[in-house]
């Protein structure tokens, strides 16, 4: 405002903010979440109900005969049950994670790779300085059991029933490597891509869920080749606590 000799104003000076664009955009987005809620309710309903019913079925006849093609049909129905649970996921969490706690990293390690490699006897978790992981962060502890659940299994389907699966820890972070075949230079980006993957079992989301919760947390995850020539994740920009 610009005021004359005797203070009574004289003229006003502002400056006006166009947020169409601004506002289209929240409703675009606003209504993009509205139909990834829509989809994973179809999912959720339309496609768990025929599942289930083959499982049961398979189950049933698997009582009645031996044969391999029972066998097959059911690690599919296992692998579309995983798919349906990263698209649930993807759809409904994306990005959002809980609050933050103080998390033992080496207790959310060993509990994931109790049920990732539940029925793998050959398959071995070693920590890089031959006992446990006493590392302590800030984390939302689901969703970080989520995220090695995810490598862990991406080492197990990827490195063989042998596999070796490594964790250590960086400066800023820790790494999980693996002694399996290893992910090709050109790939390493593309491997957080929603659908990748090189494995028939596959559901081509799991790194991409890991990718997720990392970046929800303000962390940084990379590939790169492992000390015997795996895949190695590193996640750094962790605060660690102790």
């Amino acid at each position: 405002m610009v005021s004359g000799a005797d203070g009574e104003p004289l003229r006003f000076s502002g400056v006006l903010v166009d947020i169409t664009e601004r506002k289209r955009m929240e409703q675009q987005l606003e209504r993009h979440n509205e139909s990834l809620e829509e989809f994973a309710g179809v999912v959720s309903h339309d496609l768990r109900t025929p599942l289930s019913v083959i499982s049961g079925r398979v189950e049933l006849a698997q009582d009645d005969c031996d044969s391999e093609h029972l066998a097959r049909i059911e690690s599919a129905a296992e692998r579309m049950a995983q798919i349906i649970d990263d698209l649930l996921w993807l759809a409904r969490e994306g990005r959002d994670i809980g609050p933050l706690d103080r998390v033992a990293l080496g207790g959310v390690v060993d509990d994931a790779w109790s049920i990732v490699a539940d029925d793998a006897t050959e398959a071995t978790l070693q920590y890089a300085d031959g006992g446990d992981l006493p590392m302590t962060i800030e984390a939302d502890a689901d969703r970080l059991t989520q995220l090695f659940e995810n490598l862990l299994r991406n080492a197990r389907q990827h490195g063989g029933p042998d596999v070796t699966v490594t964790l250590g820890r960086l400066d800023d972070g820790f790494y999980v490597e693996d002694d399996g075949p290893g992910i090709p230079e050109d790939d390493r980006e593309t491997v957080f891509t929603t659908g990748y993957t090189t494995d028939e079992d596959g559901s081509g989301f799991g790194l991409r869920i890991v990718e997720q919760i990392v970046e929800a947390h303000g962390w940084e995850i990379h590939a790169t080749e492992g000390t015997d020539g795996g895949a190695r994740f590193e996640i750094t920009g962790v605060e660690v606590i102790g």
